[in-house]
């Protein structure tokens, strides 16, 4: 199982490195691949793709949306029922794919 380290992130304050599971990230995907590609490539132009971003800026848009402090009725509803560890883990998913 890979894991790498990786600094979490609420709003500017940085908190302790957590170890992320690449593999449960990529379990736990699988609703972020409708709109945003199987591979993390979109297809739809409107989507960001996410193969390849850092980590600590995926972990940061998603406690946004979570958050209320970026607005996305689509994203808030998808990120409502992650935890801070499917967070870490989802982002590390991503920026493993290149």
């Amino acid at each position: 199982m890979k894991k790498i380290a990786l600094l979490m992130l609420a709003g500017m304050v940085t908190m302790p490195v957590v170890a992320a599971d690449i593999e449960a990230g990529k379990a736990k995907a699988g609703m972020c691949m409708a709109c945003h590609g199987v591979a993390g490539i979109s297809s739809i132009p409107m989507y960001p793709n996410l193969a390849g971003q850092k980590a600590m800026y995926l972990v940061k848009q998603l406690k946004d949306f979570k958050s209320g402090k970026r607005q996305d009725q689509t994203m808030k509803g998808m990120v409502m029922a992650l935890s801070d560890a499917d967070i870490v883990n989802i982002s590390a998913y991503y920026a493993s794919l290149k």
